[in-house]
């Protein structure tokens, strides 16, 4: 029994502290930032392959992040496989411009960046009265 209380309670915390049980199986977790010049998307993607995992896109307006994640891990009493399609779409500014976009993976995280042409200023228009 006291041997078994150990071996229990390390599964317990590995079952836990499970990524897909904190954050959800198919969610990217994303942050943005916007300044006069710049939008700038930040995706947690670790443990993927940018190369052969990650598709960035845009359309009509819309950037979607799309990975494919495949995982296999072992410890001394089980194997376990963590796979799956994970999607993220956001809409763009609409001074966004779309043929100007980078994109940059690095230590885990996808940073894309989208230029912005500048905003004219409004125009006033006069109010007639009769």
């Amino acid at each position: 029994m006291t041997s078994l209380v150990p071996r229990l309670w390390s599964e317990l915390s590995e079952w836990f502290e499970q990524d897909n049980l904190l954050r959800g199986t198919n969610h990217i977790r994303l942050e943005d930032h916007m300044t006069d010049t710049e939008y700038t998307v930040r995706a947690e993607l670790p443990g993927v392959d940018p190369e052969k995992d990650v598709q960035v896109s845009v359309s009509d307006g819309v950037l979607t992040i799309r990975a494919e994640r495949r995982e296999e891990k072992q410890t001394r009493y089980r194997s376990e496989f963590r796979y799956g399609t994970f999607e993220r779409s956001v809409r763009l500014p609409s001074n966004a411009e779309e043929q100007g976009i980078r994109a940059n993976y690095n230590k885990g995280i996808l940073e894309v960046t989208v230029p912005l042409r500048a905003q004219p200023e409004p125009r006033r228009i006069e109010i007639n009265t009769s």
